[in-house]
């Protein structure tokens, strides 16, 4: 029975969780039928033709005041559109199993590439402004300010095509990359898994996974398992259609690997990533491999199967956080640190801007929206009132503090922050709701059971994502020669998978098939090294912070309310830190060592 009022709804275990709060996206719009989203497209439709026929042919030409405005324009064109499409992908993602939604959310989608496609010229053009003209053209105040977005456009320069075809690869997205993207969600969000007489979602199953019965979590793991084997086909299909999409378009474009376009757009050097997973993968064995032998010692064997990986610990008790208690203690630990961050973090609980229930057709997972400046992000989750939830709710609070903060600061364009430190608010506010816990904790065991829940998150955003890295990278490359069987393609991730994680854990035939229901591999190729970044990156952050860094917080701040302003080498300079140093991913991954040291200590 689900109820609902202004703010809250309750659903299944509602006397357990209390009102969980949806969000409300009149902020962007009140309706998908209201007059002021056709009046939005109708700006968009004729702002782009305007825009096309007074600039087209002339950006190379342009006085300094002249680029200025046509980019405040562009500008303002582009946040309409991420007004709408936010609008739009928010409603999908409440209820991906209501027709109208999807409907909209494709008409939109076919509608803003359509009008936007006139807008390819602009990038193209300036980006054949002479150097050492563009060099002087940033002495005016106005374009200094986009500075490093012009920047970082110029940087794909060398990977631009003719307009006409661009044009052409922008309109054919939404029946190519688009298409296959839309089924995989479609297929996901309709898949069933049979348990315990009941037919649930992939949110519900995978919540099995951290179940106190370990018949249960062993009934999940197969059930899942053998659904995912039996769709093993069409997710084979799509991953080999995104790839070799991907292929072509990275061929046409020249780029000299798979990843190089991700490193591109994170504005990131390629010797940087290889640094990073380098010194991941050559930890596994202190790590990863290190922590499930010691977890397994604990449930009384040398070895565990994969679906006691994330078990509760058999010392620490079956704690429930309601809503009310998780807000109190994310807002408690976010306000300590700092007042402002902590007034932020209140407006997304009292102005509804998180979707917490756990519904049919839902997105599974979560995330924060950043929507636009004009507006606010929108945070959801799926909370179900583990320690993990009360984390993630911490996790996507970050992103929204992040988002707003360099929205409000820095407009549409740079506000945008790559995505090597697009995590680093997130985990950070991860870390401040941890320590808080453990504060707050008095029970020894409940104590150890918080820090081997932190080093299991810890190993799943590093070693996890890495692993990650790893398989998309293989597939990637293999794709470029030839079609992957769904079978190469398991094993290519069984491989990786015990080699991450070690011989304490032990595999079944059908965990093979696990690679299918991740949506990073088909939304955002190679985006999972960013958690590992971003992990390592607060990891010597936090440090400096415990050390009473001289201004930590405010350094802090500036550093949210940068976006995508300054690159990530000035973003952290004010902390003395060097993400090119050969020492820094050690330093970063030495905190998760110390963990596992002090629960060795404490075993």
């Amino acid at each position: 029975m689900i109820k609902k009022n202004n703010k809250n709804i309750e659903i299944n275990n509602s006397k357990k969780l209390g009102n969980l709060p949806i969000w409300n996206l009149s902020d962007l719009y009140d309706s998908p039928k209201k007059i002021h989203i056709e009046s939005d497209l109708n700006f968009i439709k004729n702002s782009s033709k305007n825009f096309e026929k007074k600039y087209e042919g002339k950006i190379t030409s342009l006085k300094a005041s002249g680029l200025f405005k046509a980019i405040e324009k562009l500008q303002d064109i582009n946040e309409t559109i991420g007004r709408i499409m936010s609008y739009a992908f928010l409603l999908y993602a409440e209820n991906i199993d209501i027709e109208k939604n999807k409907i909209f959310f494709q008409q939109i989608k076919e509608k803003i590439t359509k009008y936007s496609s006139s807008l390819i010229f602009f990038t193209l053009e300036l980006n054949n402004i002479d150097e050492a003209c563009l060099k002087n053209l940033l002495n005016h105040k106005g374009l200094a300010k986009y500075k490093t977005w012009i920047k970082i456009a110029r940087a794909f320069k060398p990977h631009q095509l003719d307009k006409k075809i661009e044009k052409l690869m922008k309109d054919k997205s939404i029946t190519s990359s688009s298409a296959w993207i839309r089924l995989f969600d479609e297929t996901i969000a309709s898949l069933r898994f049979p348990f315990n007489k009941k037919e649930l979602s992939s949110v519900e199953i995978f919540n099995y996974f951290s179940d106190e019965n370990p018949l249960k979590r062993k009934e999940a793991a197969k059930s899942v398992g053998k659904i995912l084997s039996q769709n093993v086909r069409i997710f084979s299909t799509i991953t080999n259609t995104l790839a070799k999409d991907k292929s072509i378009n990275d061929e046409w474009r020249n780029y000299a690997n798979p990843i190089s376009s991700r490193n591109l757009s994170n504005v990131v050097e390629d010797e940087v990533v290889e640094a990073l997973v380098h010194s991941v993968t050559s930890s596994y064995s202190k790590l990863s491999h290190r922590y499930y032998k010691i977890k397994a010692r604990w449930f009384g064997d040398s070895t565990m199967k994969y679906w006691d990986r994330n078990a509760p610990l058999p010392f620490q008790s079956n704690r429930l956080y309601k809503w009310d208690n998780a807000t109190e203690i994310v807002l408690d630990a976010y306000s300590k640190f700092n007042s402002k961050i902590g007034k932020i973090v209140q407006k997304f609980f009292d102005k509804s801007w998180i979707h917490a229930p756990v519904l049919k057709g839902k997105s599974p997972g979560a995330f924060s929206a950043s929507t636009v400046p004009k507006a606010h992000p929108y945070i959801l989750i799926n909370y179900q009132g583990k320690t993990r939830d009360v984390a993630t709710l911490a996790h996507e609070l970050g992103h929204g503090v992040h988002q707003y903060l360099s929205a409000k600061k820095q407009g549409y364009f740079n506000s945008s922050t790559p995505l090597t430190l697009a995590e680093t608010a997130s985990v950070f506010g991860e870390m401040l709701t941890f320590k808080a816990l453990l504060n707050r904790e008095s029970d020894s065991n409940e104590k150890k059971a918080l820090l081997a829940n932190k080093v299991e998150d810890m190993l799943n955003t590093v070693v996890r994502q890495i692993a990650f890295f790893e398989f998309e990278k293989q597939v990637h490359e293999k794709r470029q020669l030839a079609e992957l069987t769904a079978e190469e393609i398991c094993q290519i991730w069984i491989k990786i998978q015990k080699k991450s994680l070690g011989p304490a854990i032990k595999f079944e035939e059908e965990y093979k098939y696990y690679w299918t229901y991740i949506p990073h591999f088909i939304h955002s190729p190679f985006y999972v090294y960013a958690y590992a970044f971003g992990d390592c990156l607060v990891n010597s952050l936090y440090a400096l912070y415990e050390e009473n860094f001289d201004g930590f917080d405010k350094k802090y701040i500036a550093l949210l309310e940068a976006g995508g302003s300054l690159k990530y080498r000035e973003l952290l300079k004010p902390f003395g830190l060097d993400p090119s140093e050969s020492d820094f991913w050690f330093k970063g991954l030495s905190v998760i060592e110390s963990f596992i040291d002090q629960l060795e200590d404490l075993n």
